[in-house]
């Protein structure tokens, strides 16, 4: 049982994507565009380029081309910082928030299917694990990265 668990939790973003994916087709978004968008949304205005590129997992050079897309659609704006103008900061436009509104309506459809059969207790219970997995993860993963003791 203990061997399927680590295939599972590899699985589901992919399967959760591809829903999203196909449900957000409608409405012209590629998979990059409505990650980039809706993790702005939720992040915030006026963040800098590379807190979004490090929320989404992705290299910031990696998002400067997607952001140019969203920009030219007139969905987001790069604003250069005040204190570095090199650093760009990100901001949606209005034109984005009736499209975000979609996007968080179909997550959230989405969300309630997949979750389907597990009560508040069960949700708090696997949250509560998954964040156990991940902080041995990365317990592992900064141990590995400081190399064998001697």
């Amino acid at each position: 049982m203990a061997s399927t668990i680590g295939f599972r939790i590899a699985r589901l973003p992919h399967l959760w994507r591809s829903i999203l994916d196909r449900r957000l087709a409608p409405l012209g978004l590629t998979q990059t565009r409505w990650v980039t968008l809706y993790h702005l949304w939720k992040l915030g205005e006026g963040n800098p380029q590379c807190d979004l590129a490090r929320a989404i997992g992705v290299e910031a050079p990696s998002l400067v081309r997607t952001l140019g897309q969203l920009e030219a659609q007139g969905l987001v704006e790069r604003r250069a910082c005040d204190n570095d103008r090199r650093s760009k900061r990100l901001y949606l436009t209005p034109a984005a928030m009736p499209l975000l509104e979609q996007i968080d309506s179909v997550v959230q459809v989405a969300r309630k299917e997949m979750l389907a059969g597990l009560t508040e207790s069960d949700l708090e219970q696997l949250d509560k694990w998954l964040a156990l997995i991940e902080s041995n993860g990365m317990a592992i993963q900064s141990k590995d990265q400081d190399g064998p003791s001697a």
